[in-house]
């Protein structure tokens, strides 16, 4: 038997088996809620005063037959990414396409609700405008696979912030739009169904007729060139039906995670070696994963399965799937080339520290005691006011100097400019540790839940580094783990916020990085610990100053490596934690405050430590004022504008091009 054929036989049993395993669960729950006999006519014609035949027909066969169209749906678009970018990490929810749509669908929703009649177009405009400028970041960094990845993932995380700020300022709706983006497959007619089914066999038409110049973009550029085909005319046309199946999707049912991802994974590990295989089997398979996936949620949930999002329990399952993939895939990367700046001693500069805190002092000055009231712009000199608003900005001031110095010293650990306690999904880990505490010990003292976010923190960037050893500590890598976790964590929060749990919805200000509850006992402690840990920072200088080159370099000057990497990542870990607790997961700051710092010329290890905390401390507080006024009387979190402000400076930074 030929490999293609075996191939096609192995795939073909798993998938069926998959399926069957599906329609056995599936009659098995149905068997509980209605008696056989009355399944064919609950089927065609139910009696209308039959709860259980009325339910049957509206919601229970509805909901499968959307699970089946939306996972087979998911599965082809994501195929057709990866065959279009030759990128096994492409799919809808990695490129950035399906937050696109939502992002869509959610401003239509708010502020023009009227667009809604042709949703599927609303969600194709977004997701097509996220899809153009992951290509364009990725095209200025040569269109490796991985710059592919990073670019779109870090503008989902950015979409992602997006959609959190619009539900912030319409809470009125907030419970039913987080269930509809995480997700949710519950339905109550047949429309969805009419809707999804006619696009997807078009699309699966316009598939097959386009199998043999996708089959050609296996081959080299001009090998296909030669053959006269367009090569991009077939990216477009394929982009355009991945884009437009994911934008049908999102417009039902909201945003399914890594479904896309999965499905032409398993497919290939499964032995689907060539094309026509796949496009067979990728969609039946997509089907039956997200059709198990939604069973699973149903039975496991009892009650609450229409509250349950599917598609933030796909992603719990999807984020391991891409730690998983990660090590098994060639993407190219390599250690990365260091900065010379970063690892040669520089002159100290005081003077320019005294600027930065100085500018510090004003932006804290500024924040007290100036912004809108009910009368507009005003100096309000008031005692009441500024003891009202005192706490926050020493929490602002507090957070943005940890996270800073946290930064700071990741990049000097890995010798990667781009790691961060957000990027890395080190804030995340911290933020998941402080979310369980909230339900397991809602009384925990401030010391307890400090010590609880650290060992979070520190086990997320334990696992980070696991990862990041084995594969040479390669930029890309790195931050697609820290990502990855990062998705993880966001998964779980949906979770929470949809099962309307007051518990649950009390941490929404947190999680969006709010300084709304911090009391000044509270804040004043932060300030100190910012302090106390700054102080045990500086004496690390000579290690964060050798660490970056290496590992020989510094083992042959003397440097213990393994105490050196433990005690920056425990002083990591606990900043991070600290900050976290203050200000929730939300916010770029520990990347953009060491890449300022280095911009104004601050390249030795202890000077840029004290750089990167001042101007973290300051980003923060003006990201805190701007909050309470930009739209006043309406407050926008601090984290939440430093998340915007920094996701728009990493966009930048990778729109340049690698020097």
């Amino acid at each position: 038997m030929s490999e293609a054929v075996a191939g096609r036989v192995s795939v073909g049993k798993g998938v069926l088996a998959l399926l069957a395993l599906g329609l056995l669960l599936a009659l098995l729950d149905l068997r509980q809620e209605l008696a056989p006999a009355q399944w064919w006519q609950a089927l065609w014609m139910p009696d209308a005063d039959n709860l259980d035949q009325l339910l049957m027909h509206y919601s229970w066969l509805p909901r499968l037959f959307v699970a089946l169209l939306c996972g087979a749906a998911l599965g082809l678009a994501g195929l057709l990414m990866q065959q279009v970018l030759r990128n096994p990490l492409a799919s809808p929810t990695t490129l950035g396409v399906a937050n696109g749509a939502q992002l869509a669908l959610a401003l239509a929703t708010l502020y023009a609700p009227g667009l809604l009649v042709a949703r599927e177009w609303v969600a194709l405009v977004g997701g097509g405008l996220s899809m153009l400028l992951v290509y364009a970041l990725a095209r200025r960094r040569g269109m490796s696979p991985l710059s592919l990845i990073l670019a779109g993932m870090v503008l989902s995380l950015y979409l992602g912030a997006l959609n959190v700020m619009l539900m912030m300022l319409q809470p009125q709706g907030l419970t039913s739009l987080f269930i509809w983006s995480a997700g949710s497959l519950s339905q109550n007619s047949w429309d969805s169904v009419q809707f999804l089914l006619p696009r997807l066999l078009l699309v699966g038409v316009l598939v097959a007729w386009l199998i043999r110049p996708l089959s050609l973009l296996e081959l080299e550029e001009t090998g296909a060139r030669s053959l006269g085909v367009s090569l991009d005319r077939v990216r477009l046309g394929g982009l355009a039906l991945a884009v437009f199946l994911t934008a049908c999707v999102v417009s039902v049912v909201g945003l399914i995670g890594f479904i896309g991802l999965a499905a032409p994974a398993i497919c290939r590990l499964m032995g689907a070696r060539t094309l026509r295989q796949r496009l067979i089997w990728t969609p039946l398979l997509g089907a039956a994963l997200l059709w198990l996936a939604d069973l699973g949620i149903q039975q496991l949930s009892g009650q609450l399965d229409d509250m349950l999002p599917t598609g933030a329990v796909t992603a719990l399952l999807g984020a391991p799937l891409l730690l998983w993939l990660l090590p098994r895939m060639r993407l190219g990367g390599g250690r990365p080339q260091l900065n010379s700046a970063m690892v040669l001693s520089a002159p100290a500069r005081p003077l320019k520290l005294l600027w930065i805190g100085g500018l510090l002092f004003a932006l804290i000055a500024l924040a007290l005691w100036f912004g809108r009231g009910a009368e507009g712009w005003q100096w309000i000199l008031d005692p009441q006011v500024v003891q009202w608003r005192t706490p926050r900005v020493l929490a602002a001031a507090g957070a943005g100097l940890m996270l800073a110095l946290a930064g700071t010293l990741l990049q000097r650990l890995t010798g990667n400019p781009l790691a961060s306690p957000e990027i890395m999904g080190i804030s995340a880990g911290a933020a998941l540790a402080l979310m369980a505490m909230v339900f397991l010990w809602p009384g925990a003292p401030l010391a307890a839940r400090l010590v609880l976010g650290c060992l979070g923190a520190l086990v997320t960037l334990l696992i980070i580094m696991g990862f990041a050893r084995r594969q040479s500590f390669s930029p890309e890598r790195l931050l697609l783990v820290g990502i990855a976790i990062s998705s993880l964590f966001d998964a779980v929060q949906m979770l929470v916020l949809s099962m309307n749990d007051p518990r649950g919805q009390s941490l929404l200000g947190w999680l969006a990085g709010s300084t709304y509850h911090v009391q000044l006992p509270t804040s004043i402690m932060a300030l100190v610990i910012a302090g106390g840990l700054l102080l045990l920072c500086l004496p690390l200088g000579r290690w964060l100053t050798l660490l970056p080159l290496g590992e020989d370099t510094p083992r042959s000057l003397g440097v213990p490596l393994a105490r050196a990497r433990l005690s920056i990542m425990l002083l990591a870990a606990l900043l991070t934690a600290a900050a976290t607790l203050l200000v929730g997961p939300l916010s770029f700051i520990g990347l953009m405050a060491p890449h300022l710092a280095r911009l104004l010329g601050f390249n030795q290890a202890r000077t840029q430590l004290l750089a990167a905390g001042l101007l973290g401390a300051g980003v923060m507080v003006a990201a805190d004022w701007l909050g309470r006024n930009l739209l006043f009387p309406t407050q926008l979190p601090a984290g939440l504008l430093a998340a915007l402000i920094g996701g728009a400076y990493l966009i930048w930074g990778l729109s340049r091009r690698p020097r």
